[in-house]
């Protein structure tokens, strides 16, 4: 699972083979963001940004919160027979339309509401 910092997008791919994970990463993130119908030039422009990759444990005890609930929440939805597990873009958008932190933050209420503003900002000042 990959939680984006300022949005918590969650991004689900598959870890094996552990050794490709990083490179398929950027198709992996395109094909939720496109399930969430981001604007395509906007998944482009991230997509192209990701030619070069560091992978660090966050310092971030939201970030780790968040994640922390993406998978129990994803964990039970599988167990419930509620969710197929193999379909981790369908997952990936299920998660990031739940609410995350305080539900006043200035960030949004879900990630896709928080990411949506990203794109606007961006396409508007692109």
């Amino acid at each position: 699972m990959f939680v984006n910092a300022v949005t918590f997008v969650p991004v689900l791919i598959p870890l094996a083979p552990s050794a490709g994970v990083i490179a398929r990463f950027p198709a992996a993130m395109a094909d939720v963001f496109r399930a969430l119908r981001i604007d395509p030039r906007f998944v482009t422009s991230e997509t192209e940004q990701m030619g070069s990759v560091v992978l660090a444990k966050t310092a971030s005890r939201q970030v780790l919160g968040v994640m922390n609930e993406f998978a129990f929440m994803a964990e039970h939805t599988i167990s419930s027979g509620r969710s197929d597990p193999s379909n981790l873009v369908g997952l990936s958008v299920w998660l990031a339309n739940t609410i995350v932190g305080p539900v006043g933050k200035v960030r949004g209420y879900t990630p896709l509401g928080a990411v949506q503003r990203v794109v606007d900002d961006a396409v508007a000042g692109g």
